[in-house]
Formats: C-alpha cells, sequence, structure tokens
C-alpha cells in the first residue's frame, strides 16, 4: 500500500522567524503518530533553522526548487548539493517555475537527474493550463510533461508526481476528484509504459491545486491520488491539520 503524502508548498511566504514558528506548531498539533508522510517546504533562507526545528519529529522537510549544475557561477542559485542534508525532498517543474521563469520539460528533466544524484526525492509537477484544458488537450499537455521530464531517467523509486491543472492553483477552482483521478491514472499509466507495472503502482501521486481542508477528502478517497501538495491552506496551522487528519482516516487506516 502507498503511503499518503501530504506536503506543503509555501511558495515566497514566512520570513525566518514566521517559518520556524510555523512548524513548531504543525509539530505541536501533531503529537500523535500519523499514517501519512508530512512534509514542509519553506523558502531557502528557512530550510536550515526549518530542519533543525524539526530534528526528532515526523514532519519531514522539503525545498522549493534548485538548479540543475552542482556549482559554479549561477548568481543566485541553490544546488542540490547544498540541499543534501538540509532536505529530504524537493520540488521541480512547479507550474509557477514553467510560467514565470521559463522552464522547460528538458531544464526539469536535468533538476530531475541532479536531485536523484544526491538523493534528493523529486516531487514532480505537471498539469495543464485553463487554454489547454478548455482545448480539450490536458492528455497530451500532461503525457508530453512525463515523458520529457523523465527522459533519461532509469529509476523512479523515490520519485512523488503531483498532478497540479495550473488553472486551479491560487484561483479557488480546484478540480473535481474524479476528474483528477481520470488525469491521475493517465499519469501512473505512463509511469506503467516507461518502467513497469510495479514501479507504477508504487509512485505516490498527489493533487495540487486549491486544496484546503473542505476538499481534501473528495481527492484522496479516489483510487489513484495520494495525498495533496497544498498552497496556501499549508500556512494554517489549523487548516494543515485538518487536511492531514482527513488524508489520515480516509488513506492512512486511522
Amino acid at each position: 500500500m502507498r503511503v499518503p503524502m501530504i506536503a506543503g508548498n509555501w511558495k515566497m511566504n514566512t520570513n525566518h522567524q514566521e517559518a520556524v514558528k510555523l512548524v513548531k506548531d504543525l509539530d505541536a498539533g501533531l503529537n500523535e503518530r500519523i499514517p501519512v508522510d508530512v512534509v514542509a517546504c519553506p523558502p531557502f533562507i528557512s530550510l536550515a533553522s526549518v530542519s533543525e526545528a524539526l530534528t526528532g519529529s515526523q514532519i519531514r522537510v522539503g525545498a522549493q526548487n534548485m538548479y540543475f549544475e552542482e556549482k559554479g557561477a549561477y548568481t543566485g542559485e541553490v544546488s542540490a548539493l547544498m540541499l543534501k542534508g538540509l532536505c529530504q525532498y524537493v520540488i521541480l517543474g512547479h507550474s509557477e517555475r514553467r510560467q514565470y521563469f521559463l522552464e522547460t520539460d528538458e531544464i526539469v528533466s536535468r533538476k530531475i537527474k541532479m536531485a536523484l544524484k544526491y538523493q534528493l526525492k523529486p516531487i514532480l509537477c505537471v498539469g495543464e493550463n485553463l487554454e489547454q484544458n478548455e482545448a480539450g488537450k490536458t492528455e497530451e499537455v500532461v503525457t508530453r510533461q512525463i515523458r520529457r521530464s523523465l527522459d533519461g531517467i532509469e529509476t523512479i523509486e523515490t520519485l512523488i508526481v503531483a498532478y497540479e491543472p495550473i488553472w486551479a492553483i491560487g484561483t479557488g477552482k480546484a478540480a473535481t476528484g474524479d476528474l483528477a483521478n481520470r488525469t491521475i491514472s493517465l499519469i501512473r499509466s505512463l509511469l506503467q509504459q516507461k518502467y513497469s507495472a510495479q514501479a507504477a503502482n508504487a509512485i505516490r501521486i498527489l493533487y495540487g491545486g486549491s486544496v484546503t481542508a473542505g476538499n481534501i477528502g473528495e481527492f484522496v478517497s479516489q483510487s489513484d491520488i495520494d495525498g495533496g501538495l497544498v498552497g496556501g491552506a499549508s500556512l494554517k496551522v489549523s487548516e494543515f491539520l485538518s487536511i492531514i487528519r482527513t488524508t489520515a482516516q480516509l488513506r492512512g487506516g486511522v
């Protein structure tokens, strides 16, 4: 059985002090052992302090991005070599990186390879925008992103995939559970074609896009959805805890 996962992407929010307080409050709220993998993804500046604050906690730490080179004259960038030891996961290919910073599938592929080299677990994000969705191109776009992003990658044992329809990110318009599950089933079938049924069935695929405590149940009750990549709601301790507990109740055997 795939262990469900709830990952919080804080994006460009919280200063250093706020980040530490947030994870301490979250950890205190999870005073019981939860059968869900919980990941907090703060900004780069807070990774070290958040990691230290969560020593001994069941909450894991993720970075929001990384560069595809180990080191060098790349002002402002952060490498997998720098992240190793500070976090266990790294979000790659998020729609905001693709849209605002013009990241391509080829760039994402290079980042995944580098993350795997340093034993970081990639959370690969894929998803279509509103225009593509309305044109009926969801399958075409997601298929291209999966195939190109994983080009040349031989093992996916530690990979997590997040399906994030761009039209549902930060808009309050979440996809329905059935719609999200159909696309995530497609992703799993693509992974099976490229790797194996065993590998595809073992990979966790999350839904992301306006996930809240009110709608998480609709998603994690679906057969192929293994949790959520949560944006704004992950900055609210009580709501994030509610998302985690609902996931545990529906998918974690609690």
